[in-house]
């Protein structure tokens, strides 16, 4: 393969080609911050490459996820917003992300209390996607369930400029324009790329569903001194309205008519808009064995949000500024990485507010809000969040045919809160009370995640893995404001797997154990939620995916996953009286996830690729008294053309228009809600690739 200077000089990047001999193994960075074939990462990944990213419209991390096994992934909304769970880490989390670290090209978008915000991601700007499943993972600060890397498109990549429009049903636009140039200079050696994305959804299926965003960004990419210094400053706006979930009776009218005509809960203004900053700068410099990549980053973001009961408002932005420095050598037994990492969160001056315009009833309890104006100040927040870790990994190399990886990383997270409540919403009233007026409170949380790791190579193309890992999970700040007794649940993981690589197939399969020590668990109760500890939780599971060329252009694969998580021991407070939970299954999590693709490419420009994934039943509260069914063979179809830089692509989500719900639970006093899914959307898309 003929390579340019540039080429070499960002040779490190995920984002080169392979040669054709190996095209059906992936390069992986995530697991072990060093480049390595996805056959030989001792730890269950999986990595979402450019191809299949290009063939699915890309509003919603989600499209690029599903079909992941052990990955349990949906959105209510169909924009940004997205409820990720890996091997059941992430199922407390009520909203966003929590428990599962998330990056963009090496930088943290998560906080150092481990939620992940997804605003500011665009989706129209991704190359490639890695999953590292579970602990151990050397990215992964704080975080049990392993890390998700988002790799955007490179500065340096002028073969990735181009021009997207795309329309659609429930009135979808996308709207996509990435243009740079690597030859700014006499010497060639600075690139400059803009990128400008605008997306939105009416969603009229249901009220109060509109997404909305735009987000521009500017990257600079310089050779400088033998290295690659890249950065960029990007700005987004967002603004998602959040519908709320109904009862059994509108639940069966969205059966039959996939439509929401209505919802059971008072908050029918719920949503988050939010105005973001991202900056960051990396570089990465090779000296004989030796390689330094220090990264430096920042975020301040403002946000509007309403929820349950109450409005909250950034008055102030919140800011964000960390930075990592990590070193590799290269010596004759293998390669040993070692870094730091510091990350600190400000929000000053964060307010809550009452509803301003509400419908009550008898007691004056509120029955419905008419508006998300805020009223009168509830309470005023000042907070400071600081993690501070270390990390390092010596990967040996005794043969050709073994790898062994023997890490630890080791997170210090520190709290401070200062708190003034005024008012706060009483479930139990439904009405504003007295608040609990000034408070002030500090947490530190200390974390080790050691780790052993080896691979073992069988034959060509066939290698076994087994794992051995820790890791400690960062309660986050709301959470702890909740319970100040919480503790960090500790998850231990032991797994055995197969991976196997041949030029017409490819296939991963891995078996975990997991036992989670304090585990943070949601309680839902009469509309309020609240966080405990359970003592133990055991989390087994199987997985499976894999794929085959079938000649003509064919492609077939699938996936499965089996789990059997169960509370080992653990008392759920139900009105004040701790109820034993200990031997029943965790909720949400179904018991069998499977799917399949079929894809055909031909040398004529055409391309299709259907596929179909099922989510089993599962238990929709702790107390293990009510199934949901789940939904199956869920199908999602794309049709492309391409010739001479252009191409068309039509996408059709929920192909036979099967109604169901994305999220199904049941509360300590037996009441029911459903969050419905998307009905069919329908989207043609128009790319023109500059070349």
């Amino acid at each position: 393969m003929k390579k340019s200077r540039l080429a070499l000089c960002i040779a490190s990047l995920p984002l080169l080609a392979q040669a054709e001999e190996a095209r059906m193994d992936e390069i992986s960075v995530t697991a072990t911050r060093e480049e390595r074939a996805s056959a030989e990462v001792p730890q269950a990944i999986a990595v979402v490459g450019k191809e299949v990213l290009e063939e699915r419209k890309m509003f919603n991390i989600k499209e690029a996820l599903q079909g992941v096994p052990g990955v349990f992934i949906d959105s209510k909304n169909g924009g940004f917003d997205a409820r990720l769970i890996i091997r059941g880490a992430g199922l407390k989390a009520a909203y966003g992300i929590r428990e599962i670290m998330v990056l963009r090209d090496g930088v943290p978008l998560s906080d150092p209390d481990s939620f992940t915000r997804l605003d500011f991601v665009d989706t129209q700007d991704i190359e490639r996607i890695e999953i590292a499943k579970g602990p151990g993972n050397l990215f992964a600060a704080g975080s049990s369930g392993g890390a998700i890397q988002i790799f955007s498109k490179s500065v340096f990549d002028d073969q990735a400029n181009n021009l997207k429009l795309g329309l659609g049903t429930e009135g979808t636009v996308n709207t996509h324009l990435r243009y740079g140039a690597s030859a700014l200079t006499e010497g060639k050696d600075q690139a400059l790329a803009l990128t400008f994305t605008h997306r939105k959804q009416d969603n009229d299926w249901r009220n109060w569903n509109e997404f909305d965003t735009t987000q521009t960004s500017l990257k600079h990419g310089w050779l400088l001194g033998g290295g690659t210094l890249e950065s960029e400053i990007s700005y987004a706006e967002a603004d998602m309205q959040l519908p709320g979930s109904m009862d059994a009776t509108l639940y069966r009218q969205f059966e039959d008519t996939g439509e929401q005509t209505g919802t059971s809960e008072p908050w029918q203004h719920s949503g988050r808009y939010s105005k973001v900053w991202f900056l960051n700068s990396k570089y990465e410099v090779e000296r004989g064995d030796f390689t330094f990549k220090p990264r430096i980053y920042y975020n301040t973001w403002y946000h509007y949000h309403p929820v349950t009961g109450i409005i909250n408002e950034t008055e102030k932005w919140v800011w964000n500024l960390g930075g990592d420095l990590e070193g590799q050598w290269k010596h004759a037994g293998g390669t040993l990485v070692g870094g730091v990492t510091a990350r600190q969160e400000r929000t000053p001056d964060s307010r809550k507010y009452q509803y301003r315009d509400v419908t009550t009833g008898f007691g004056g309890r509120i029955t419905a809000t008419l508006s998300d104006s805020k009223g009168t100040l509830a309470e005023i927040d000042d907070a400071t969040s600081l993690l501070t870790g270390l990390y390092v990994q010596e990967s040996w190399r005794p043969t050709d045919r073994w790898i062994v990886d023997l890490g630890l990383r080791y997170d210090r997270v520190e709290f401070e809160d200062d708190n003034n409540q005024i008012w706060r919403y009483n479930y139990a009233t439904g009405t504003y009370v007295a608040g609990a007026g000034v408070t002030h409170s500090e947490k530190t949380f200390n974390l080790p995640a050691p780790k052993l790791a080896v691979n073992y190579k069988l034959s060509e193309g066939l290698h076994l893995f087994g794992m051995v890992a820790q890791a400690g999970q960062i309660p986050s700040q709301s959470e702890f404001s909740n319970n100040p007794g919480l503790e960090a649940p500790v998850s231990r993981n032991h797994e055995i797997g197969l991976k196997g690589r041949g030029g017409a197939w490819q296939f991963d399969l891995s078996y975990y154990r997991n036992t989670v020590s304090d585990e943070i668990v949601s309680v839902f109760n009469a509309g309020t939620t609240d966080y405990v500890n359970a003592g133990k939780t055991q989390r087994n599971g199987l997985e499976f995916a894999g794929s085959m060329a079938l000649g003509k252009g064919f492609e077939l694969g699938g996936h499965y996953g089996y789990t059997d998580y169960t509370y080992k021991s653990f008392s759920e407070p139900v009105l004040g009286v701790n109820v034993d939970r200990s031997g029943n299954a965790l909720p949400f999590i179904p018991r069998q996830q499977y799917g399949l693709f079929l894809g055909w490419k031909s040398n004529t420009g055409w391309k299709t690729r259907l596929s179909a994934n099922t989510w089993g039943e599962y238990w929709m509260d702790n107390a293990n008294t009510e199934k949901y069914e789940g939904w199956e063979w869920v199908a999602n179809l794309s049709v492309g053309y391409e010739r001479n830089g252009h191409s068309l692509t039509f996408n059709v989500d929920n192909l036979f228009d099967k109604h169901y719900a994305a999220e199904a639970k049941k509360d300590t006093s037996g009441r029911v809600t459903y969050s419905a899914a998307a009905p069919r959307t329908l989207m043609l898309t128009y790319r023109h690739d500059f070349r």
